[in-house]
């Protein structure tokens, strides 16, 4: 649970730390408005992914009727560098195998704001996400990639403004090379190449 006022305490000592006057108008209002904004960033702190897979029965199937590959590509994420707080957004694209189930498509992305709002690093970030779907799902395979671009790379250090990190998880079937490479060319070429190129086996 968010406690707000202790976040304005902490944002108005930070301010006066760098030497500023908090009670200017224009910073008076400055903790309350972070204090609102974290809410936001870590609201998924509160939440279980596992909820959104969890009451999905009516798409139960007979085996043949679930199809060979689920993939919803450019799923629209942000979320908080756990190292400077400081935010990183990308897209996710999310594969799984079907099991004995699937899920309504907007389940996935739901999975991707509960964990991704909280702090974060982008590769663990793509390990919770594998691991919801297959507690969640029970699926032969799962594919995760995630490109995002990092404000503490751009903003800061060395300001690589251009640059965007990708990550891929890949679980059971999907971790075989050749279905993981037909999944990952569904995605798209440009995103597939980066991301063979970042792919750490997992």
């Amino acid at each position: 649970m968010i406690d707000a006022g202790r976040i304005e305490a902490a944002v108005a000592e930070l301010l006066a730390a760098i030497g500023e006057d908090v009670s200017r108008p224009g910073l008076a209002a400055t903790p309350q408005r972070v204090a609102e904004a974290y809410a936001e960033f870590f609201a998924g702190l509160d939440r279980d992914p596992l909820e959104p897979l969890s009451d999905a029965s009516e798409f139960l199937a007979e085996p043949g009727q679930l199809g060979e590959l689920v993939l919803v590509r450019d799923i629209a994420f942000r979320s908080i560098c756990e190292h400077h707080l400081l935010p990183f957004t990308g897209v996710a694209h999310l594969g799984y195998l079907p099991g004995a189930r699937i899920v309504g498509l907007g389940r996935l992305a739901q999975v991707v704001e509960i964990l991704a709002g909280r702090p974060q690093l982008q590769e663990r970030l793509g390990e919770e996400i594998a691991t919801a779907l297959e507690a969640g799902l029970d699926p032969r395979g799962v594919l995760v990639v995630l490109d995002a671009k990092h404000d503490c790379v751009t903003a800061r250090g060395t300001r690589q403004v251009g640059s965007s990190t990708v990550t891929v998880t890949s679980r059971g079937a999907l971790a075989d090379p050749v279905a993981r490479a037909e999944a990952m060319a569904l995605i798209g070429s440009g995103a597939a190449a980066s991301a063979r190129a970042a792919e750490v086996p997992s």
